[in-house]
């Protein structure tokens, strides 16, 4: 449809001096002169022509009999664009496979649906300007993003997306958590950080989380969601495999979805944050899985206050997914009914086709967040030229009451229902209290550090699922495969490769919502942690995954979020480098949403530094001391079979977020037995060696606390250091958080003396920490200064007359025994 005549006299300022393409190249009809032949283009040109009309003024003589005055017309930076609704069914018909007929069924809304249309957007509008009006007056502190100008999204969202869709959103959510059915109240009262608010005022203005209308996010670093919303889209189809979906309490249970399931998942991000590569990788998973996901892209041609063309090539992100047969279409946020219209066609052929992008034009009215300057080029005047002429408000008004189709008596009546549901939703959040202070320690985990794994029940569905999803030939298969793992521990010869291999498969049969991602994995990755997951689970619970860890932690995390229990093999664990954003964000996650929500994911994967490893730097990086600082995240280490073994069943089985790091030199070398069917605890250390109560007596005994390839060095120690009339309380640190401080205080309060074998560098290591720990709890105990034996902070050499200078070994725990004891080098 074209702009109404009234609509247009809003935009008249924009009409005059254009003498280039507009930006995307549409359509030249309503908002400016009929371009040269030579700069014709067609409706879906990209933005390119438009980077040379970046002139902020324009110069328009205008004549009013004799007299002659000079008026400035306003040039934007990035001029609207003209695109009706044939433009948009052209799209539809050429990207989405279409009929004319199809196209003709979304062409109209009803007086109801254009009623409710507005409604949408005044809420998001009024509610918005409530919010800086308290963030003004001191009630919402912190970062506060706001929606004014884009309230065509949240109206589509109000009309197309269904309570069970998945939304995952970015830091500018507010809105989509209203449009989604989130009780305005409780969005506030989370803005104010009371108790009331949807995340308990754990969260804020960047963390909206509501379980109910499966809103998950609110997520605060930028592309972020992506993964997760493809992940979220991939347990739709696990529900559909399995057979299970959610009950009143959101748990699985054993009840199919039904026939005509057709949920989808929604991720919502800027243009600009669609430059990053997740992009990529999510438009590859989403088409290799036929995923139900939404791409919903908000082109406001900032990224954050930046000019986006300025930093981008091409904004036509609707036209990326080409590459991965994911159609997409562009629409004009400012026409909220051509939005809403677009957007039932995208959405209905997302539920029954596949992926899709669907990007809204749109102009942004306030800054990135009211604490930013907004420096950059040409924003102050954009802002006020696009409230002027660019409300998609003002001009649903003037287009529908112009032309009789709605009252203003009408839209009156409409606007006050919503000023007082936003008025109501201020004094909800005002009279709601402040969240008491010990609820911050109470969402550190899920499950208390002191959780006892093998009191945890196993689904009552696992059997059915089982026999409905496994074949009887690869259930036999897989027995096997378990029965001979189990008799290599019986004869001491498990490695721990096999030993978390065994694990895994016990917990994958146990329950059927566990889930595996790893790359290499239908090969068995390099230790055979995941071996015959994809061959006896199917491709839809043990994904083969693209070399990108930090993007299928992230598909993770939406399989998590969303009632699985993944697991996810790191082939190297410095390879985690690449997720370090979203393993943060699923350490935050339980505590972010204010305990609604569970982050079920166990990470494996071998990792650590070994003397004479020979791997070089970016292979001996200790990475389990960079993700020491993630709150939430359980961190264990296992340098046996039977560590591994029983470590591995409770951590797949814990509601939280969880990291094994096993030794990279010692997956295959060391071989023993495990305690069969038994999970281990994930707050506990393992004493090893005790010292002997001579020793201990005649002050010739100290304690040793390491980990990883420290065991066996500390192990191939002990004969030398007893030898010498001295011994070692040998502590192997199999959790590096929670730290088991019991364990160590009791040591202490024998030996009085403390060396750390320490597998990670001296400035921010693991060994820093717990030196820290003790100095500050345990200093009453310690006759002599911690003696750290760790990682010097130069890279890892490759070649091994270099790397004894930089990783700790043996024969250095023998000298600092000897030093501690004796007072000698």
């Amino acid at each position: 449809m074209k702009f109404s005549s009234v609509a247009l006299g809003l935009l008249a300022a924009t009409a005059h001096g254009f003498t280039t393409s507009p930006h995307f190249g549409l359509k030249h009809s309503s908002f400016m002169p009929q371009p040269s032949a030579s700069s014709a283009s067609s409706p879906l040109q990209s933005l390119q022509s438009a980077r040379s009309t970046t002139t902020s003024l324009n110069a328009a003589t205008l004549k009013k009999g004799s007299d002659e005055k000079t008026e400035e017309a306003f040039v934007p930076m990035r001029p609207p664009i003209d695109l009706d609704w044939d433009d948009i069914g052209k799209q539809l018909k050429d990207s989405f496979g279409y009929s004319d007929k199809d196209v003709e069924a979304y062409s109209k809304l009803s007086k109801e649906e254009l009623l409710e249309t507005y409604e949408s957007m005044q809420l998001a509008r009024l509610f918005e300007n409530a919010c800086n009006q308290q963030y003004m007056g001191g009630k919402i502190r912190g970062f506060m993003h706001l929606d004014n100008g884009q309230e065509s999204i949240p109206a589509l969202v109000s009309d197309s997306i269904r309570k069970t869709d998945k939304k995952y959103s970015y830091y500018r959510e507010h809105t989509h958590a209203l449009a989604s059915g989130v009780s305005p109240g409780a969005v506030m009262a989370e803005l104010m950080m009371k108790e009331g608010g949807t995340c308990k005022g754990a969260g804020g203005s960047m963390h909206i989380f509501d379980p109910e209308t499966y809103f998950q996010g609110g997520w605060a670093l930028v592309s972020e969601q992506l993964p997760y919303a493809a992940g979220a889209a991939k347990s739709i189809l696990q529900d559909r495999v399995l057979g299970l979906s959610d009950g009143d309490d959101f748990k699985k249970r054993d009840v199919a979805p039904p026939k005509d399931d057709d949920r989808i998942s929604v991720v919502f991000i800027g243009e600009g944050g669609s430059q990053n590569g997740r992009m990529a990788e999510v438009l590859n998973s989403a088409a290799k899985d036929n995923l139900p996901l939404l791409i919903l892209v908000i082109d406001n041609g900032r990224a954050i206050n930046t000019f986006t063309p300025d930093i981008a090539t091409n904004s036509d992100v609707y036209k990326q997914g080409a590459h991965y047969g994911v159609p997409g279409i562009l629409v004009n946020g400012e026409n909220a009914e051509d939005v809403v219209k677009a957007g039932r066609a995208t959405v209905d052929y997302v539920r029954k086709n596949g992926p899709a992008i669907l990007q809204v034009h749109t102009y942004r009215f306030n800054g990135h967040s009211p604490a930013d300057p907004e420096h950059e080029r040409g924003r102050k005047d954009e802002k006020k030229w696009a409230r002027a002429s660019q409300d998609p408000i003002k001009i649903f008004e003037q287009k529908f009451t112009s032309e009789g189709v709605v009252t203003d008596e009408e839209l009156a009546a409409i606007k006050k229902k919503v000023q007082k549901q936003v008025k109501e939703a201020v004094e909800f959040a005002d009279a709601s209290p402040m969240p008491p202070v010990e609820l911050a320690k109470e969402l550190e985990f899920p499950d208390a550090p002191d959780t006892d794994y093998n009191l945890k029940i196993p689904p009552a569905f696992a059997a059915e699922v089982n026999e409905r999803t496994i074949s009887k030939e690869k259930m036999d298969t897989i027995q096997e495969h378990i029965a001979n793992l189990r008799a290599k521990s019986d004869a001491g010869e498990i490695t721990i490769g096999d030993a978390i291999n065994l694990a895994i498969h016990e917990e994958m049969l146990r329950d059927p919502t566990t889930t595996m991602h790893a790359e290499d994995l239908q090969a068995g990755s390099s230790y055979d942690i995941p071996k015959l997951t994809q061959q006896t689970y199917g491709q839809t619970r043990a994904a083969d995954e693209i070399i990108d860890e930090g993007h299928f932690i992230g598909k993770a995390l939406g399989e998590g979020m969303n009632g699985y229990r993944p697991i996810v093999e790191l082939m190297n664990t410095n390879f985690g480098i690449y997720g370090m954003a979203e393993l943060s964000s699923a350490g935050n996650t339980f505590a972010t949403t204010g305990g609604k929500f569970d982050m079920p994911m166990t990470i494996i994967g071998a990792g650590g530094t070994a003397p004479n490893q020979s791997l070089g730097a970016e292979h001996s990086q200790p990475f389990h001391a960079y993700v020491m600082g993630i709150p939430g995240l359980k961190i264990g280490t296992a340098a046996s079979p039977a560590a591994a073994y029983g470590i591995t069943k409770s951590m797949i089985r814990d509601n939280g977020p969880t990291f094994l790091f096993a030794p990279v030199k010692m997956m295959k070398e060391a071989k023993g037995s495990v305690d069969l069917d038994k999970c281990l605890p994930l707050n506990k250390a393992a004493l090893l060696n005790e010292a002997s109560d001579e020793a201990v007596n005649g002050g010739k005994a100290v304690t040793v606390l390491t980990y990883l390839h420290g065991v066996k060095e500390a192990e191939i120690s002990l004969e030398a250091i007893q030898e010498e009339g001295l011994d070692i309380d040998l502590i192997e640190l199999r959790s590096l958080k929670p730290l088991d401080k019991e364990t160590i205080r009791k040591s202490l309060a024998r030996t009085h003396k403390l060396a750390i074998l320490d597998e990670s560098t001296y400035s921010g290591g693991v060994g820093a920490t717990i030196s820290a720990i003790i100095s500050e709890e345990m200093f009453d105990e310690l006759d002599a200064p911690v003696k750290r034996l760790c990682m010097d902070d130069a890279p890892v050499p490759y070649a091994s007359s270099m790397e004894k200078a930089v990783v700790k070994r043996s024969s250095d725990l023998i000298d600092a025994v000897a030093e501690l004891v004796m007072k000698q080098h």
